[in-house]
């Protein structure tokens, strides 16, 4: 009994020791409806969910809709291909929905004037890695879209065309 407390003992102290993983991560490279590159998002698994955090350019100035969607695939120029929000839940669209939002509905992003946008938001009901991750299957797709989501309206938060998409893969 006493050998295998002291195993257990060792066990844990070389656990402790040892360097923790490094958290799952992927840069996503985002297109514009002229298969021109318009930046880039680093996601990265936290604790908290997958933070996302987006560098662009050459997008018109205004409040803008960001959103997960379930298919990884961006054929300009409408990025239909991308297919809806992420929802593994099956909830409705928006924060604002009393029966919760899809894992992909994200806050909008504001482009200023000089169409250039750093911002980081948090996607806290997704994981980058599992049966339901965004690396699941051939992966998912992040869409920017031309107006800002009103976190409300059903199925998109009434925030029109899809003008930028990037696959999210491993």
């Amino acid at each position: 009994m006493i050998l295998i407390a002291f195993a257990a003992v060792l066990l844990a102290q070389a656990d402790a020791g040892a360097p923790a993983a490094a958290p799952a991560t992927t840069t996503v490279n985002l297109i514009d409806a002229k298969n021109k590159a318009v930046g880039t998002a680093k996601l990265t698994q936290t604790a908290h969910g997958v933070l996302i955090a987006v560098d662009l350019h050459g997008l018109k100035p205004g409040m803008h809709a960001i959103h997960i969607h379930e298919t990884a695939k961006c054929e300009p120029p409408a990025f239909k291909s991308a297919g809806g929000h992420d929802n593994p839940g099956k909830k409705q669209h928006g924060f604002m929905n009393a029966e919760g939002a899809h894992a992909g509905d994200l806050p909008n992003i504001e482009v200023p004037a000089n169409g250039k946008v750093k911002a980081e938001l948090l996607a806290h009901d997704e994981t980058l890695e599992g049966a339901d991750g965004l690396f699941a299957g051939d992966g998912s797709a992040l869409v920017i879209h031309a107006k800002a989501d009103d976190y409300k309206s059903q199925p998109a938060g009434d925030a029109g065309d899809r003008v930028a998409c990037g696959l999210i893969q491993k």
